[in-house]
């Protein structure tokens, strides 16, 4: 519900506290047969599971932005004996987010919103998760996967608007083991991960009442699970890069409270592999090193970020430049987070940029808890 915060839910019996990041009880994924179009849809026996749309765009007159438009799924447990179609068995939650380049400056909204599990309806006024293809929404926000398989984006608040369509120009990518990925040193730490790089983006971006009519490329990730994070594990690092020679990289790590590595994984396609499975390497454990070389501090929540990094990966190493620093995204009021989310620029050993994309930092301000 737009306005209600999760907090509120929980105080009305809507909702039960979100379970700790490693549930002792929590079963753990297996490897399976992913099978499409019904694995972009929603996976409702699973705790956490989100699609994630990110992108870089500029108009005519070569104004920059990054976009973002995120929903979450979080399953909540002990509904399941209530038979009312009012219960709230899933939690829907969405970020949207514009960084204006030229104005140095993030803008960015959030809705919640409680879900019995039904089926879509037949209403525009509603929240759920289609099972059948990739297709969430809380009331007019919106994402979807339409016939032909361009992702269709719809945000709209007072202060920004995103109306964008993202066509594919390669296939889908399926990270770690055919799309089962390990997130940590336990076989419980698993999801499933799909990512969809390179989509050419067309449409409209807002802000306070200006209307940008834009292209660019995004990239569009979707996983599920039950238990992603180490005990240990405070929070994650993230980039998710298009060059611009078509090929795509996936990184990531899991990190401790002092900074260090406890997980580490990701991919690198080549622009041929959507055709050649061959041009697909996947990293693994002790193949990647992130270092962070420059930092900034929310005058807000004084979490310290690096908004540069050096990341080593088996073919190059690469540095990770935010666009603009100020990138901090805070989401209390709906997932109860506050993380790090932007656009920055891929640049290799040679000091060229040769993409750019989206990174993502997690657990800086407090200790990421799904």
């Amino acid at each position: 519900m737009d306005g209600l915060t999760r907090r509120a839910l929980i105080a009305a019996g809507l909702a039960a506290p979100l379970a700790p990041s490693l549930a002792a009880d929590a079963p753990a994924l297996s490897p399976r047969t992913l099978v499409f179009p019904r694995d972009h849809g929603s996976h409702n026996d699973t705790r956490t599971e989100w699609w994630y749309l990110t992108g870089h765009a500029k108009d005519a007159k070569g104004r920059e932005f990054g976009f973002q438009l995120t929903f979450f799924r979080s399953r909540v447990d002990g509904t399941e004996a209530l038979q009312s179609r009012l219960a709230a068995r899933q939690l829907v939650f969405a970020h949207a987010a514009i960084t204006d380049v030229q104005g140095q400056r993030l803008w960015h909204e959030q809705r919640i919103g409680r879900w019995n599990g039904a089926p879509p309806p037949k209403t525009d006024n509603a929240v759920f998760a289609s099972t059948e293809d990739t297709h969430v929404a809380i009331r007019d926000w919106r994402l979807r996967r339409e016939t032909g398989g361009a992702y269709s984006a719809t945000a709209h608040s007072d202060t920004l608007n995103i109306d964008l369509s993202a066509t594919p120009t390669q296939t889908w990518l399926l990270q770690g083991d055919r799309g089962f990925s390990r997130k940590g040193p336990e076989t419980s730490q698993a999801s499933f991960y799909v990512s969809h790089p390179q989509l050419a983006v067309r449409g409209t971006l807002g802000l306070q009442g200006q209307r940008f009519e834009v292209q660019g490329t995004a990239w569009l990730d979707h996983e599920w699970s039950e238990s992603l994070m180490h005990p240990d594990a405070v929070g994650w690092d993230w980039i998710g890069m298009n060059l611009d020679s078509g090929h795509s990289l996936t990184a990531f790590q899991l990190r401790r409270k002092d900074g260090s590595a406890l997980w580490a994984g990701g991919s690198f396609r080549a622009a041929s592999g959507a055709q050649d499975p061959n041009d697909l390497y996947r990293f693994h454990p002790g193949e990647l090193d992130w270092r962070p070389q420059r930092f900034w501090t929310s005058p807000r929540t004084r979490a310290r970020y690096p908004v540069e990094w050096m990341v080593r990966t088996p073919g190059d190493f690469y540095t990770v430049k935010a666009v603009i620093d100020a990138q901090e995204l805070d989401g209390q009021s709906s997932t109860g987070t506050v993380y790090w989310e932007g656009l920055s620029d891929l640049i290799d050993s040679n000091g060229k940029r040769v993409g750019r994309g989206y990174l993502e930092m997690t657990g800086y301000a407090r200790r990421l808890v799904l």
